[in-house]
């Protein structure tokens, strides 16, 4: 029996050994290349409950983030790629990244401040998307600082760069706190008039980092209005009610429960490519959205200060880009929740501004609450 007892105790060993052997992050060394002539790095965050976000320095992205599921098994939630190399030749550009100057679309390319006209890329149709190809996404960030659990990312984007007006200094800070939270803290200052609408990229499935649909997940938004859009995608300015539309999750609703009804919007954005207009009031204690995935049990609130949320659900997502881990990553593979200023705000006086002045200091906020 004694022996009995000490070689079960070595298997249940052998057995824990194993597992935790399965588990491995993001190689440093497969980040190890260069862009431009610069350093392309990747870096490690960890707070005490054992949770791990790996970032770049590459568009200043999200590269990882390991959560615990209902069985406390920790996993990737993010979907993208695994190499520095990847990031930088790939066709899927946004993959995790700070997008700027200007996340989502720019009607025409084009905007006033002050009697001036700014052209700028059109690289979505006959519109400006995500501050152009060589936005923000494609900048090799430098890193101001960084501890065990938090990093901060500086970029100067020069005045007239992708045709934006102003010499602008942005910092990014990413935190992974102890509460289970991604806080993402944007900052700016400009020394010309500009627009400015920061957000994060960020590509999530909270089942296997892309292998399934992200039809299963549950997701919840805070919002009574989106804004629905024309054929290239750019708001018309109205404000339209969510009730009794595909566009109400006002309670928790599957995601592909209503995504292919016969609504013209559905029909415009290939499925949901929207944005929705939070009842948060700015308050970042008041939770802007949330999902839930049935499989691994895990649950992802967002919190902000920002006006809007885009909800887009992977739909030019089609199965030609292949990800971590070997994953394809197919149609409806990923979703992304970026907290934001409304699109195409520049040309739509009526929207919340997105004018920056000099002297003035920019401040938005987004955490991502895992559970």
């Amino acid at each position: 029996m004694k022996y009995l007892s000490v070689f079960i105790l070595a298997l249940l060993l052998w057995n824990c050994s194993e597992k935790k052997a399965e588990f491995k992050t993001i190689s440093e060394q497969d980040f190890n290349t260069t862009y431009k002539g610069e350093e392309v790095k990747l870096y490690t965050l960890e707070n005490s409950n054992g949770l791990i976000c790996q970032l770049t320095n590459f568009g200043a992205r999200v590269v990882s983030l390991y959560t615990p599921d209902k069985d406390g098994n920790l996993g990737d939630v993010v979907v993208g790629y695994g190499t520095g190399d990847d990031f930088i030749n790939k066709k899927e550009n946004f993959f995790g990244a700070i997008i700027g100057r200007y996340g989502n679309r720019i009607g025409e390319g084009r905007f006033v401040i002050d009697e001036t006209e700014y052209l700028l890329e059109k690289n979505d149709g006959a519109n400006h998307l995500h501050g152009g190809s060589d936005g923000f996404h494609r900048q090799v960030w430098t890193v101001e600082n960084q501890s065990g659990n938090e990093i901060t990312f500086s970029l100067l984007s020069p005045d007239m760069a992708g045709g934006y007006p102003g010499n602008v200094q942005v910092q990014v800070k990413y935190q992974l706190t102890d509460a289970n939270e991604l806080e993402i803290e944007y900052f700016a200052e400009t020394d010309k008039a500009t627009v400015l609408n920061l957000t994060n990229h960020t590509y999530f499935n909270l089942t296997d980092a892309g292998k399934s649909s992200i039809n299963d997940h549950k997701l919840t938004i805070n919002a009574d209005y989106y804004t629905p859009v024309d054929g290239g995608l750019i708001p018309t300015g109205e404000l339209a009610a969510v009730a009794g539309t595909p566009f109400d999750f006002t309670t928790a609703t599957a995601i592909g429960d209503r995504v292919n009804n016969e609504d013209e919007q559905l029909v415009k954005g290939k499925g949901y490519d929207h944005n929705w207009v939070l009842n948060t009031n700015n308050d970042i204690a008041a939770m802007a959205a949330k999902v839930e995935d049935p499989v691994s049990g895990r649950v992802m609130e967002v919190y902000t200060i920002e006006p809007g949320i885009q909800f887009y659900g992977g739909n030019f997502l089609d199965g030609t880009i292949e990800g971590k881990y070997g994953i394809s990553v197919d149609f409806r593979g990923a979703l992304c929740l970026e907290t934001q200023h409304f699109p195409d705000s520049p040309n739509k006086p009526e929207f919340p501004s997105v004018k920056l002045m000099p002297g003035e200091k920019y401040h938005s906020l987004c955490i991502y609450k895992f559970k």
